[in-house]
């Protein structure tokens, strides 16, 4: 069985569905492979949530805008604090499935990618599982059935987050460095009226804690991390005194509301430091394992000293890792540090920016929250320098490891996700 597409995105995260939106609605005949059976990826696997705002000069937000707008219309979305990125996790995988329709997108879920056919620098045909379960697959076989199915594409589209398919290709990566990962999580039953009175008048620092009425519906955000004197600490000293939270139950903490789910809190936390945050499965079940204990921890520790939480239960805990680093394909042009603080201009940007430089570290007073000016991603970056047809977005791409920092977060993605379809489009590579 044999497909033909001018677009495969293989990914179906926050960069992969910008990719395949653009790449349907410029007319291209596009596929979208994503391995769960949703899309979203870090929103809605990983309850990252809400999108980070990244500056008032974003380019390529013709998605970003489409998401929102179709989110709002089912009651999933609010603007807070100058942020449209409030999203609901849950509803943003209907969203997806309504936009990639309406671009005329064709997507498979619970794709599994066998492998890649190449010839002369160029990827030739991707290969996937026809079958969900592999169990089956001896009964397929005696059967004579097609186990598998080839797909010629004229350009493929990397958006897996650790470069699948560039591995597949053998291609050149950078060096390995990682940051901690994260397993996020939401408490339900939280009365946020009261939670959003008691944490604006203990906090007094706007830059940390924020509390505005949206439509009747209170909406917050407030943190704390043992690196710095926070108004929360104090709790989490007692806590950790009081034998309720372990000492690295406190390296890091921030809780959102959510659009359209008003008693719930989303947690940006806990910060895995239990391991060095690479991908290998050893270190990741291991830290998935006391990433789950921890969050058993800090729901009680929100239950006993937070106000608006005495009713409060675990209601979600994500599925997915949040994994802020990992490999880092090599383009066409290696994006560094000095290109990003520098504010270097390029003929081919994908993205403006000024999001911070975000190292997470695990150890105390090693993180770092680099502010910076504008700066922009130049295409060549998200281009393989040994396949002239692959191109990658997303967190894999071809920067330093500090560039790399600023530019994974989510409103970035969509934006490469979008520029790299348009760029590819406007040079009719």
């Amino acid at each position: 069985m044999d497909l033909k597409y001018d677009f495969i995105v293989i990914g179906g995260g926050t960069a992969g569905c910008a990719a395949a939106y653009t790449a349907g609605i410029s007319g291209y005949k596009t596929l979208l492979l994503e391995k769960k059976i949703h899309l979203g990826g870090t929103i809605t696997s990983g309850l990252v949530i809400p999108v980070m705002k990244s500056g008032e000069n974003q380019i390529n937000t013709e998605f970003y805008n489409a998401l929102t707008a179709e989110l709002k219309s089912v009651g999933g979305q609010i603007t807070y604090q100058n942020n449209q990125g409030w999203f609901n996790p849950e509803l943003c995988k209907c969203a997806l499935d309504s936009l990639m329709q309406k671009a005329n997108v064709d997507v498979l879920f619970n794709a599994h990618i066998q492998d890649v056919i190449i010839d002369n620098r160029l990827i030739k045909k991707i290969i996937i599982s026809k079958e969900i379960l592999s169990v089956y697959n001896d009964k397929l076989q005696n059967e004579k059935k097609e186990l598998s199915v080839n797909i010629e594409a004229r350009y493929v589209i990397d958006t897996t987050g650790n470069c699948e398919i560039g591995k597949l290709c053998n291609c050149e990566f950078l060096e390995e460095k990682y940051q901690p990962q994260s397993l996020r999580f939401i408490m339900g039953g939280v009365d946020t009226d009261a939670f959003g009175k008691w944490i604006s008048a203990l906090d007094s620092d706007r830059d940390v804690t924020t509390v505005e009425r949206i439509d009747g519906v209170t909406h917050l955000s407030t943190a704390c991390t043992w690196d710095k004197e926070w108004a929360l600490k104090p709790l989490f000293d007692k806590a950790v005194r009081d034998g309720i939270l372990k000492d690295e139950d406190r390296n890091y903490f921030q809780v959102f509301t959510i659009a359209g789910m008003p008693s719930c809190i989303a947690f940006n936390c806990p910060r895995i430091i239990s391991n060095s945050g690479s991908l290998d499965i050893f270190e990741t079940s291991k830290g998935l394992t006391e990433a789950r204990k921890s969050i058993f921890r800090l729901a009680n520790f929100c239950k006993k000293y937070l106000k608006g939480f005495e009713n409060a239960y675990i209601s979600n805990i994500a599925d997915e890792l949040g994994i802020r680093v990992s490999g880092r394909i090599k383009g066409r042009y290696v994006y560094t540090i000095d290109d990003l603080k520098s504010g270097k201009t390029f003929e081919n940007p994908v993205l403006i920016s000024n999001y911070p430089v975000d190292v997470h570290s695990s150890d105390k007073n090693a993180s770092e929250l680099q502010k910076v000016r504008d700066y922009q991603l130049p295409a060549e970056s998200l281009i393989s320098a040994d396949i002239d047809n692959l191109f990658i977005a997303g967190r894999c791409i071809s920067a330093d490891f500090l560039s790399q920092a600023a530019l994974r977060v989510q409103a970035s993605c969509f934006s490469m996700g979008e520029g790299i379809v348009k760029y590819i489009k406007k040079r009719g590579i």
